[in-house]
């Protein structure tokens, strides 16, 4: 792998000179969607997959099951996945032989080779035969990449939490909304009947005037200090460390378990904030729901000295805290009021009253935003144009709840946060960790 085929400028000119190019054809039968004629190719969505890990595989498991997308190509620096550990089939080879094989088994002649397969991102993102992304990959480099592909004209389904740093998620709804495009954050939460109906009961009153809320969220990841084994063949490390600090490859560093406090890539540092950011982009999202805080965070980050029941709190503006920590309720999310409580998980919903669970809104509640698909959701979106569920902004504003609660945990002290500046009020130290140094020429 030379210097040039990493450089940055190479590939702003190859998107320049090389858009519209296409090495494979963009429209394939119907019959190899599955489908029949009923599915008119301009009611397909054609897809890219960049990051073809645990999640990446996942996802395209799930797309390519939908009527009308049609994958035109995955991506990943990784040939198979076998250092990539975690669960199931992973690799930018399995990913297009799975591909194919789907689409085989679908035509009458058993066979399908239309799925592009390639090391690198860009040469994804310069089809124009491709309408949207997927974009599964650890957190260091989901701004670049979202960036480019906003630029790129690319709507996009990535993986949640939204970025590594506060600066970067920022950076993503600006390029989201320069270049107006559909990007759905990968919080599939919001997309749960169980967890729109709770957050309607708490936004809502039926629990009377909110008190507080628990969010069950752990810690940050840690410094990674792992000793240095040959890179396997196949592999290109350089690109999966992209911006990240320059470090020897070990296994462990870049392991696709769902592992937040060792042997995973979500444990280290350099490239996730760890669980607070893993699981908190989901259940600090769904407070923001029941309290009505979209787009926004916390104006104060409470370390357990100063906080709640002694566990780090977020203080909103409206003076409702969100508690870190397991509630005296059932459920990973639970909103007190003063009439009653309502909790939620993936496995199911309690309220102090059951009856509460039966509950139909009226005309004159609010009703928040109904989806049950998160997938589904971003493919109607990219029809329609509107806003998704779990909009770029929506996933920046858990963001902001995830990595102050980061910052509070690293620096160990309570502190002050401006929502207009997305900074730490006269405290240098707090606002330097909003961003991070990023090795070029992967820079935001």
């Amino acid at each position: 792998m030379t210097h040039t085929s990493l450089n940055r400028r190479a590939f702003v000119q190859r998107m320049g000179l090389l858009a519209g190019a296409a090495a494979i054809p963009s429209i394939i039968p119907a019959s190899a969607l599955g489908r029949g004629p009923s599915v008119a190719p301009s009611d397909r969505v054609t897809m890219g997959f960049i990051g073809m890990g645990s999640m990446g595989m996942n996802n395209l498991r799930g797309f390519i099951a939908m009527p009308d997308v049609q994958v035109l190509a995955v991506c990943d620096v990784n040939t198979a996945g076998g250092n990539y550990q975690g669960r199931g089939l992973k690799g930018r080879e399995p990913a297009r032989e799975f591909v194919e094989s789907t689409y085989a088994e679908r035509t009458s002649a058993g066979t399908y080779s239309g799925c592009g397969a390639y090391r690198f991102f860009w040469e994804v993102l310069q089809r124009d035969d491709i309408d949207a992304v997927c974009l599964a990959l650890p957190d260091h480099w989901h701004a670049y990449m979202a960036v480019h592909a906003a630029k790129a004209g690319k709507d996009m389904y990535s993986e949640k939490p939204l970025a590594r740093t506060i600066k970067e998620g920022r950076a993503m709804v600006q390029a989201v909304r320069k270049y107006d495009q559909v990007f759905q954050t990968g919080s599939q939460q919001r997309s749960g009947q169980n967890f729109r109906h709770a957050c309607e009961l708490a936004i809502n009153g039926y629990v009377g005037e909110l008190q507080k809320v628990y969010a069950q969220v752990g810690g940050v990841s840690h410094p990674c200090e792992l000793s240095g084994e040959e890179v396997p063949e196949g592999f290109l490390y350089e690109m999966w460390l992209g911006n990240a600090p320059s470090a020897s490859y070990h296994p462990e560093r870049i392991s696709g378990r769902y592992n937040t406090d060792s042997g995973a890539w979500r444990a280290w540092r350099p490239y996730s904030a760890g669980h607070v950011a893993d699981w908190g982009a989901h259940n600090f999202d769904i407070a923001h729901w029941g309290l009505g805080q979209d787009g926004r965070g916390p104006v104060q980050i409470l370390a357990p000295a100063d906080g709640h029941e002694g566990e780090l709190t977020l203080v909103y503006d409206d003076g409702i805290p969100v508690i870190k920590k397991k509630g005296p309720h059932e459920g990973m999310v639970q909103f007190v009021g003063s009439d009653g409580w309502v909790g939620v998980s993936r496995g199911g919903i309690w309220a102090s009253d059951e009856s509460l669970l039966e509950v139909s809104m009226k005309p004159s509640d609010i009703h928040l935003y109904k989806s049950t698909d998160h997938r589904r959701d971003f493919l109607n979106c990219v029809k329609t144009r509107m806003r998704p569920v779990c909009d770029v902004e929506v996933g920046h504003g858990s963001l902001l709840a995830c990595l102050t609660s980061e910052i509070c945990m690293l620096l160990d002290r309570s502190l002050a946060f401006d929502l207009d500046t997305e900074e730490f009020p006269d405290d240098t130290e707090a606002t330097a960790l909003t961003g991070r140094a990023m090795r070029k020429p992967w820079v935001v």
